[in-house]
């Protein structure tokens, strides 16, 4: 008898009601590839999503700099879409909120980065300037200008028309525009800022006479003089460093510090 005065002690246990199962859709994986609804993942170039240029185009402009730079790495179709000349233009002034950038730079190195150090102010010098002056001028350090211009001493400054300044306070940027120039002493490309006006017939004169032809070679000889290399070897190291021979011979030591280190090793 049970304990409510009942007589089910005996009865048979009854069996327990079965689990219900999931419906059958919900088994199916998340990411068919044969679904009409397909979940686009960054992972995965293979969507057919991915392969229209106007969807694609859509989703990299909204990409850094350095991340659209990665996925021009990943097919043909993604390289032909991330080097689209406007869509790197697009990325480069978009951080800064630039107005706009003028010029073609020499190599296509030059988007790659677009660090605060890629952009440099234009001071035309005048006879009561000097370094540790502008420095003061524009809140930076005098090795700053030093190094942006490849000044070894302050005595450059006297053969100068005009001077390079970092940029220390990234709002000067703000809806401005920004010329793309080779500068004939510092020989390093930098997108120049104008606080007054903007470049003359002049300096575009020497600028374009830099970038031809004979003004890469007389760059490539004077890194074959210093590296003691040839002619191809003083070329890639150029290449490598987005034209800047300062930083080709700075890469170049440490090519050949770690091929002795290897080799005492």
């Amino acid at each position: 008898m049970g304990c409510c005065g009942g007589d089910d002690d005996d009865a048979p246990p009854q069996p327990s009601p079965p689990l219900l199962s999931p419906p059958h859709d919900l088994l199916q994986p998340l990411y068919s590839s044969s679904s009409a609804d397909t979940t686009i993942s960054p992972l995965n170039s293979n969507f057919s999503a991915l392969l229209c240029k106007d969807t694609l185009r859509a989703i990299l402009q909204k990409l850094s700099l350095s991340d659209l730079a990665r996925s021009a790495c990943v097919c043909r179709l993604w390289h032909s879409v991330a080097s689209d000349s406007q869509m790197q233009i697009q990325a480069f002034i978009s951080p800064w909120k630039l107005r706009d950038i003028v010029g073609k730079p020499t190599s296509s190195g030059f988007w790659r980065d677009n660090s605060l150090s890629k952009f440099a102010i234009s001071h035309r010098l005048s006879r009561s300037d000097s370094i540790a002056s502008l420095a003061v001028k524009y809140t930076v350090q005098v090795m700053g200008i030093k190094r942006l211009n490849n000044m070894m001493s302050d005595h450059g400054i006297y053969s100068r028309e005009r001077l390079l300044i970092p940029v220390s306070n990234p709002e000067i940027l703000v809806d401005s525009t920004c010329y793309i120039e080779v500068d004939t002493h510092a020989k390093r490309e930098v997108a120049v800022l104008y606080l007054e006006g903007g470049p003359d017939s002049n300096l575009n004169s020497i600028l374009h006479r830099l970038s031809t032809e004979r003004g890469k070679k007389r760059v490539i000889d004077s890194l074959k003089r210093s590296m003691h290399v040839d002619d191809g070897t003083a070329l890639y190291y150029l290449s490598i460093s987005n034209g800047d021979p300062r930083a080709a011979l700075t890469q170049f030591s440490d090519d050949v510090r770690w091929e002795r280190q290897v080799s005492l090793a």
